[in-house]
């Protein structure tokens, strides 16, 4: 039983592993954002169709011709071309913070974006996307049809992350060795000072005050200037 509730993903992460045998865990997204994802792309391929349209009219039945071309790419390519070229994004999936990965994680190739755009066809019947919305609703990954025959996940882009700041001191050389371990211990208490009361800071700080050979209210800011020290120029 705790094997079992250990491989469970927490909330509606999908954990996989890379090639190179790296664990990722992501986050598929659910009906909601890719239904409004695919309404903002939906949007865009109108508008430019409009657009297109309304200056192709004026070349008369070539351009009525020529119209009809455009609308075959733009329906049937809109959404592979920014998927393959734009790390899984299209628009509407940018706006969203939302990407296509294949199940592995890796970035979709072209194959699997056909796959899954072609087969939007199935998702649609009978009407209105509803076999495409009872396979979202039923899959653990909230994937469509279209989806599972590619091998495909649309998963939130999680943002980079950004390095914690640490306090402003003057650097200063530990005043003797620091391995590895202790070394990402004080560059860790200096990083999360932010997260600790005042009291809380100055309690761990003191214990290291003899060590530093500093009074205990000055032990915090030694740390603070040997963390800054370690860390090098910024």
């Amino acid at each position: 039983m705790h094997t079992a509730a250990a491989a469970r993903p927490l909330d509606t992460r999908f954990r996989v592993e890379t090639p190179e045998g790296i664990d990722l865990l992501l986050r598929p997204a659910g009906l909601v954002p890719r239904a409004l994802a695919f309404a903002i792309d939906l949007g865009i391929r109108g508008l430019v169709l409009l657009v297109l349209f309304v200056a192709l009219s004026l070349l008369g039945q070539f351009g009525m011709g020529l119209g009809a071309i455009l609308l075959f790419l733009l329906n049937w390519w809109y959404m592979v071309l920014f998927e393959v070229l734009n790390q899984g994004r299209t628009p509407g999936k940018q706006w969203m913070g939302l990407r296509v990965v294949n199940d592995d994680g890796t970035p979709i190739g072209w194959g699997a974006s056909l796959t899954r755009n072609l087969l939007r066809f199935v998702d649609l019947l009978p009407f209105a996307y509803l076999l495409g919305i009872l396979s979202c609703l039923a899959h653990p990954a909230f994937k469509r049809l279209g989806d599972l025959a590619a091998g495909t996940l649309v998963v939130y882009r999680d943002p980079p992350p950004s390095r914690p700041q640490l306090p402003e001191a003057e650097p200063l050389r530990a005043p003797f060795p620091l391995n590895v371990s202790e070394q990402r211990a004080l560059l860790g208490f200096a990083e999360r000072q932010g997260e600790l009361s005042a009291p809380r800071r100055a309690e761990l700080a003191a214990i290291l005050a003899d060590t530093l050979d500093v009074p205990a209210e000055q032990a915090e800011r030694q740390l603070n200037r040997i963390a800054r020290g370690l860390l090098g120029p910024t």
